[in-house]
């Protein structure tokens, strides 16, 4: 039975699935979607143009949907997507895409945390099961793929490219792509090991991580550039699905990888 308190503020436009829980002076804007079993904490705000998913959370204070924070925007029809069972906690934002930047939508996956404070800025592409921690900023076009973690207060430039199964420690600056499974730190960041714990945590086996383990001593612990590495890890290594993914992640990579 949906639930929407009398003090909340829901669009006669707004789409409100069955089991929706909407708090005191919660806002919701035009033309939003929100899927059965969502709850909506109190003075959370979902401005417009936005959908969200199933059995989804966001906090007290949360503030998705608002327009983009970019001086190329002049008030074209954008949207925000967001899946099912993903959690938006307290005072972190998530804004809408800007038009004519290929996709007219920000992303959020499935099964993501979004912690208190973060912001997700426009046309940003956020996958599944990933973490984003307190007070991490991305700016626009960022790319997270499924299963990274970001750690708190890290800041990610515009068009950076975040890989699977990564980990970003705290308080990073990423300004290179990452690529996946691995883990990168420190200050000036810069590639630490290959995301293990991670992994073990996630079902790869021994063989998976030791391939992985010679594909990264090729590229970070050896005498050669990204190309020969490349090359090296191809005539080396079997080429199984993580090294593959690996090898194309750098492959495509527009700029760069973090070294």
């Amino acid at each position: 039975m949906t639930g929407i308190d009398e003090r909340a503020v829901v669009h006669k436009s707004a789409r409100i699935g069955e089991d929706v829980r909407i708090g005191p002076f919660a806002i919701i804007g035009p033309d939003v979607v929100i899927g059965r079993g969502t709850v909506v904490g109190g003075m959370a705000l979902v401005e417009k143009n936005t959908t969200i998913g199933e059995d989804c959370v966001l906090g007290h204070l949360a503030v998705v949907g608002t327009d983009p924070q970019d001086l190329k925007y002049h008030g074209e029809v954008t949207h925000l997507v967001i899946g099912d069972r993903t959690t938006i906690r307290e005072f972190a934002t998530v804004n809408r895409a800007t038009a004519g930047d290929g996709d007219d939508a920000t992303r959020v996956g499935s099964d993501t945390l979004i912690m208190a404070y973060a912001h997700v800025a426009h046309n940003c592409v956020i996958g599944d099961h990933v973490v984003i921690t307190n007070a991490v900023n991305l700016a626009g076009h960022v790319i997270v793929e499924d299963y990274a973690i970001i750690g708190g207060m890290t800041a990610v430039q515009q068009f950076v490219q975040i890989g699977t199964h990564s980990y970003v420690g705290g308080a990073c600056r990423v300004t290179k792509d990452v690529p996946p499974y691995l883990k990168i730190g420190g200050v000036p960041t810069r590639p630490i090991e290959m995301n293990t714990v991670g992994l073990l945590r996630r079902g790869y086996s021994e063989e998976s991580l030791n391939y992985l383990r010679k594909a990264y001593r090729m590229l970070y612990l050896s005498d050669l550039n990204t190309t020969q590495a490349l090359e090296r890890i191809r005539s080396a290594l079997p080429m199984n699905a993580e090294v593959s993914r690996l090898v194309a992640f750098i492959e495509d990579s527009t700029r760069g990888i973090i070294k």
